[in-house]
This record gives structure tokens, sequence and C-alpha cells, in this order.
């Protein structure tokens, strides 16, 4: 009718699961102005479910291990408009149908840099250490007297580290790793860092065959893209050192796990520290978890409970700035897509 206003169309917003308290307060808080569906389970959502659940909603937050694929996003209909992930990844998430559609996808930059960069240092203390051997060893009663190179492993004291992908992460690596006195950082990544190898001193762009072949520790902190993925392979593994040792941090494609596993065996490098697998979870009889020289975390590098909450705040505070604002916080640019 003249003189009265068209009423605002109230958006529906589905979870996939339950989120923890911090981020769950802050949405129940603000969410008098939408339609709020949460799957009241602590588990990841089947795909069937999934599939089911999207139809006719406008706003998607999700997780890392809930497959948005093509499928799931024509499902869900011409009102999906914004899509909020609690990840930083984004590799669960069809990006090149979200440009089709026009649907903004948002993820949580930042917020796990240094969880993440603790853990690598964690792991890689863990492998050069040999520290998880040893809690086996010691549980199983192999102990042996003392013995002057029992159970002994690499220094990172004036060590040559290597780092593939100098983000966020890799950088936050590079700093703590100073602490340490290792001699040198090597990198490669698709831009130089000239103010951050200044602020260092002991950080150095280099290509490839050169970090892997001067590199003590080499750590693979990069994004999984065509160009990465199977990078550490056969021929990569055989230009490293015999007596390197191995991390990786980012994603399990990036490397060839058959591959890995003869270089273990073969001693073409001394050791192996991943967090990431293909697939995930890794099959519990997969040969490299017989290796005493390979250390297979469940993917925890983020498992930090303050990074964790505010991961889930972040996908909280992209979802309600989304509906109330029409852009979200922290979206991602689908430009070059």
């Amino acid at each position: 009718m003249d003189g009265q206003a068209t009423p605002t169309k109230k958006y529906t917003a589905f979870l996939t699961r339950r989120l923890p308290e911090p981020a769950w307060k802050l949405l129940k808080s603000q969410n008098s102005n939408f339609n709020l569906i949460v799957r009241d389970s602590e588990e990841h959502i089947p795909y069937k479910e999934l599939l089911e659940s999207v139809v006719g909603i406008d706003v998607l937050l999700c997780l890392i291990p809930d497959q948005v694929d093509k499928k799931v996003i024509e499902n869900a209909g011409p009102n999906l408009k914004m899509i909020s992930t609690m990840s930083v990844g984004t590799d669960h998430i069809d990006l090149t149908t979200c440009k089709k559609y026009s649907i903004q996808v948002a993820n949580a930059p930042g917020v796990l840099t240094d969880a993440c960069a603790d853990f690598t240092i964690g792991l890689l203390l863990s492998v050069s250490r040999r520290i998880v051997e040893g809690v086996a060893r010691a549980q199983k009663g192999d102990w042996p007297p003392w013995h002057p190179l029992w159970m002994c492993g690499p220094s990172l004291n004036r060590s040559t580290v290597g780092i593939v992908g100098l983000g966020q992460i890799g950088q936050a690596v590079a700093r703590r790793l100073i602490g340490f006195g290792v001699g040198r950082i090597l990198y490669i990544a698709n831009t130089p860092k000239p103010e951050f190898e200044k602020a260092l001193g002991i950080l150095e762009k280099t290509d490839l065959p050169t970090l892997l072949r001067n590199s003590d520790f080499i750590l693979a902190l990069c994004p999984l893209t065509s160009e990465t993925r199977n990078l550490f392979d056969k021929n990569v593994f055989s230009q490293m050192k015999s007596t390197a040792i191995f991390i990786n941090v980012s994603r399990g494609p990036v490397v060839n796990q058959d591959d890995l596993y003869e270089a273990l065996v073969n001693k073409k490098i001394l050791a192996a520290g991943i967090d990431v697998t293909t697939p995930e979870p890794l099959p519990p009889f997969h040969p490299l978890y017989q290796l005493d020289n390979c250390v297979i975390t469940p993917h925890i590098a983020s498992a930090e409970f303050e990074s964790r909450n505010n991961l889930a705040i972040l996908a909280v505070k992209n979802l309600l700035s989304g509906i109330n604002e029409g852009v979200m916080q922290t979206p991602i640019d689908l430009s070059h897509l």
C-alpha cells in the first residue's frame, strides 16, 4: 500500500554444528533480526544432510570438514549470498562456483598464526630431539644404561632452516627460530620480504634447489595450489641432505606420501614430522606409522583454546556483519578466479 515501507526480508542462517561458548553467546545476543538454524551436534555434518539442510538459506556458517562444493551451493538455491567459514583455509569451499553466483565468502585470516607457529617449532623439536620416540621407548622399558650418543639428534643452534612459504605463519616461525640461535634462514615465496629480511638479519630469499641443498631443516608452510600440489616428491626429497629433517604443517596434498615413505626408509632424509596428511584421518595401518623417524599428528597445529575461540568469534562476526551491513568483515577476494 502507498505510504507503507516494504518489510525487510528476514535472513535465514544455518550453522553446521554447535560453536564454542564465547562465539555462541555473541551469536545469540544479536540474532533477533534473522532466523537461526543450528544443527545441534558437535560432530561434522554428513554430506547428504548438508545438501538437504542448505535448501533456501541465505547465510551458511561452516567448518573445515564441511564440503561446500558446487552441488551444495546450487542446492541451496538463489537465496544463498554469504558463506562464513570457521577456518583460515578455504579448500573445502568451491570458490569458483561462489564467484559465479556472486556469493560472498569470508574466512578468518591471522587468527591461528601464533598457535600454528608455536606448534611448528614444537613438532620440529619433537622430531629432531626424538621426543616421541623416547617416550615410546621409555614406556616399553627400552631404557638402557647411559650411552654418549643414544637417542641423540641434530641441534637447531647454528643450523640452516629452509622455509617454503613465508606468509604470516612462515614469518611467525622465522621470528621464533631466532631464539634458538639458528645460523641462517632460507626461504622461497612469491613475494620478496626485504623489510622482514632486514629485521631478522639472517633471512635470505632463494630458489628451491638452493634451499633444498643447503637446509638442515625444511618446513613446508605454503598454501595448497596447483603449483604446490605434490611439490614434495621423490625428486625434491632426493635433493635434500641425508641429514635433513622435513616438517609439513601446511596441507597434506603438498607431499607425495609414497615418496616421503621411500625417502625415510631409504635414508634419503633423516626424519619427518607431519601434521597434515592425505587422506585425513590417515588410516592407522598406513606404513608411515611404522617408522621411528616419522612423527604424525592429527592436524592439531591450531588446537589452542584461545585461537579456536577467536576463530569461532570471527566466523560469527562475519556472519553478523554480512547480515546487518551486507559485507562481511574479512571477505575473500574472488576476482582472480
